[in-house]
């Protein structure tokens, strides 16, 4: 039997890791309010966001019917107990980056498998560590545009790989999506 993945994100980052580890899918992203609630932790936060986006995307297409697989996920940077999310802005995108500047941070990714009314989901985390970074790179790199809609206002396969100093744990979680996690999740729901 052949099951019909849903990848519920807009991300190109998702699509480009899953099409290249040659899983078929299509993509219907959903709106989900992606707020911070007071004194959650990085790792709640991201696990019930992607719970919320595989239950939305589910809720949405409820004639899917046995051969449907949701793939949802969400991605969050944290500094301690810091979400910084997405700058938005330029003034932001500089605040994060200086503050993730010469320290270690975690990047967190929910993954989460819907079908047949049943639920599979994993949390990743990697440690990343940034060099000291200068103002003027800094800058530079936020005025080329890449930070302004990527969690933690960096892009690890752009331009911001140059500032890793060190990762512990899966690059494509940084990116993402930890891939090796997920395609044991996809093949759990198969």
């Amino acid at each position: 039997m052949s099951r019909s993945i849903v990848l519920a994100s807009a991300s190109p980052r998702r699509r480009d890791l899953l099409a290249g580890a040659g899983v078929e899918f299509v993509v219907r992203p959903v709106e989900f309010d992606e707020v911070v609630f007071e004194g959650e932790a990085p790792r709640a936060y991201t696990r019930r966001v992607a719970i919320g986006k595989a239950v939305a995307a589910d809720a949405r297409d409820p004639d899917g019917g046995p051969d449907l697989v949701v793939l949802a996920a969400d991605t969050t940077v944290a500094l301690d107990e810091w979400i910084p999310g997405k700058p938005g802005s330029r003034e932001r995108a500089i605040e994060t980056l200086s503050r993730l500047s010469g320290r270690t941070h975690q990047v967190h990714t929910a993954v989460v498998v819907r079908g047949n009314r049943r639920l599979w989901s994993r949390l990743v985390t990697t440690a990343v560590r940034f060099r000291t970074l200068g103002r003027a790179e800094i800058a530079a790199y936020v005025d080329g545009g890449e930070p302004l809609d990527r969690a933690g206002g960096y892009a690890i396969q752009g331009g911001a790989g140059a500032f890793v100093d060190r990762i512990v744990g899966s690059y494509t979680n940084v990116v993402g999506l930890p891939l090796r996690e997920t395609l044991e999740l996809l093949q759990a729901a198969r």
